[in-house]
C-alpha cells in the first residue's frame, strides 16, 4: 500500500497540490471577465445599442451553444484536451480585443460568434482533462474538491479586477476590454505547460485511442438516456437555465430599483464574486455533507424562493442577487463531478459538451419569458415570474423521479 493510500481522507483534500493541478489554478486565474462585467451592459449601450438588441445577442450567443456544443466537445476527445483549451483562450482574447474596436451590430455579433466558440471549446473539456488527470493520479474523487477551489482562484481575481475595472472605465471604456484581453491571452501561455492528458486516458484503455466521430452519437445515446443522467441533467439544465436568466436584470434592477450609483456597479459585482469564491470553494464539503442529492435539492430550493420574495419587498432584491451568484458557483462543481462519475473518460467530454449544449437550450424559452415580462412589467416582476416557473420546475422533476435516486437504481 503507498503512502497515498494510507493517508486519511481528511488530510488527502488538504495536502500540496500537484504540478497539474497548480497550473490547472493558474489557468482558472486567467479565464476571468472581471475587467468588464459589471459595465458590460453599459458598454454596449454606449455603442448605441437598445435593451432588444443585447437580448438578441444573448440568444445569438445561447443558440450558437446549442449547435456547437457537440462537434467541439468531439474535438476536445479527438485532438486532445489541451488542443481545445488553447482554442478557447485564443478566440476569447481575440473576441474581448475586438470590443474595444468595434461599434456595429453586425460586427458585435460577430465578435459574439468569438465569444461562444471559445466557451463551446472550453465547456466540458477543461472538466474532462482535469477529471483524467486526478485519475491518472488516482485522485479522482477530489474532482469536486479542486473544480471548486479553481473556481475559487478564478473568482479571486474577478473581485480584484472587477475593481480596477470600475476605475479603467471611467477613465476610458475600451480600457476595460483590453486589460482583459491581455489577461485572457496569458491563459494561452499556461496552456502551453500544460501536459497533453490524452496519455491518461490511453493509460487505462490500451490499444482503444481512436475516437471517431461516429462513435460521438452511440455514447451521447448510451450514456445520456441512461437513468442515472437523464432526469440529472434536465434538473440541472433548469437550475442553470433560471440562474442565466435571472442574471440579466441584476443591473438594471440595482440601479433602477435599488438605488445603486452606477459608479458603484464594480463594487457590488465584487462582493458577488466574493461570495462566488467562498461558496465555489466550499463545493467539495457541501456534498460531503449533504451528499449530491441533498444539495441539488436544497440550493435550487433556496434558490427559487429567494427569486420570488422580492415581490413581496424589492429590497429583498439585493440578498436575492448574492444567493443567486453563490447557488451557481456551489453547484456547478457538484454537478459536473456527479456527471464525470456517471460516464466513461472515452468520449467524457463530448458528453459533457451535451450536458451543456442541454443547459443553453433551456436558456431559450427562459430569456424570451424573462424578456416579454419586463417589458410589459419590470425587470423585478421578471425575475419573480422566472423563480416560480423554477419551483413550479422543481416539483414537477421531483414528482417524476428524483435525479440521484433514479441515477442508484439504474
Amino acid at each position: 500500500m503507498t503512502d497515498r493510500a494510507r493517508w486519511p481522507s481528511s488530510l488527502a483534500s488538504d495536502r500540496l497540490p500537484s504540478s497539474p493541478v497548480l497550473k490547472y489554478y493558474c489557468y482558472q486565474a486567467t479565464v476571468s471577465f472581471g475587467f468588464f462585467s459589471p459595465i458590460f451592459t453599459l458598454f454596449l449601450l454606449d455603442r448605441g445599442l437598445d435593451y432588444t438588441a443585447i437580448a438578441s445577442l444573448s440568444v445569438l450567443y445561447a443558440v450558437l451553444t446549442v449547435v456547437g456544443e457537440i462537434p467541439t466537445g468531439y474535438v476536445g476527445d479527438r485532438l486532445g484536451r489541451r488542443a481545445s483549451l488553447l482554442l478557447s483562450s485564443a478566440f476569447m482574447t481575440l473576441s474581448i480585443l475586438g470590443f474595444a474596436v468595434v461599434r456595429s451590430y453586425a460586427g458585435l455579433a460577430a465578435l459574439y460568434v468569438l465569444w461562444t466558440l471559445s466557451t463551446v471549446f472550453r465547456s466540458g473539456t477543461d472538466d474532462a482533462w482535469l477529471y483524467d488527470a486526478l485519475d491518472a493520479e488516482r485522485d479522482a474523487d477530489r474532482f469536486a474538491h479542486v473544480r471548486g477551489r479553481g473556481q475559487s482562484v478564478r473568482q479571486a481575481v474577478t473581485v480584484v479586477t472587477m475593481l480596477a475595472g470600475g476605475v479603467l472605465y471611467s477613465v476610458r471604456p475600451t480600457l476595460p476590454f483590453v486589460a482583459s484581453g491581455i489577461l485572457n491571452g496569458a491563459g494561452v501561455v499556461v496552456l502551453l505547460t500544460l501536459p497533453k492528458n490524452r496519455q491518461f486516458a490511453s493509460e487505462r484503455r490500451g490499444d482503444r485511442e481512436t475516437f471517431a466521430v461516429l462513435d460521438a452519437l452511440p455514447v451521447l445515446r448510451e450514456q445520456l438516456t441512461r437513468p442515472s443522467l437523464r432526469w440529472f441533467v434536465a434538473y440541472a439544465a433548469l437550475f442553470f437555465g433560471v440562474v442565466a436568466a435571472a442574471d440579466t436584470y441584476v443591473q438594471p434592477i440595482s440601479t433602477d430599483t435599488l438605488g445603486v450609483p452606477v459608479a458603484s456597479m464594480g463594487l457590488l459585482y465584487a462582493a458577488f464574486a466574493g461570495v462566488s469564491a467562498v461558496t465555489s470553494y466550499y463545493a467539495g464539503a457541501v456534498q460531503d455533507r449533504l451528499g449530491v442529492d441533498g444539495a441539488v435539492l436544497a440550493v435550487p430550493l433556496v434558490l427559487g424562493v429567494a427569486l420570488v420574495a422580492p415581490l413581496l419587498w424589492p429590497l429583498l432584491a439585493l440578498p436575492t442577487f448574492f444567493i443567486l451568484k453563490g447557488s451557481r458557483s456551489l453547484l456547478h462543481p457538484i454537478v459536473t463531478h456527479h456527471v464525470n462519475d456517471e460516464v466513461e473518460s472515452v468520449g467524457r467530454a463530448t458528453v459533457l459538451s451535451a450536458a451543456s449544449m442541454a443547459y443553453a437550450l433551456v436558456k431559450l424559452p427562459l430569456y424570451l419569458l424573462g424578456g416579454a415580462v419586463a417589458d410589459t412589467a419590470s425587470a423585478l416582476v421578471a425575475v419573480g415570474v422566472l423563480g416560480g416557473v423554477f419551483l413550479a420546475g422543481i416539483a414537477v422533476v421531483r414528482a417524476l423521479a428524483s435525479p440521484v435516486e433514479r441515477a442508484r437504481d439504474g
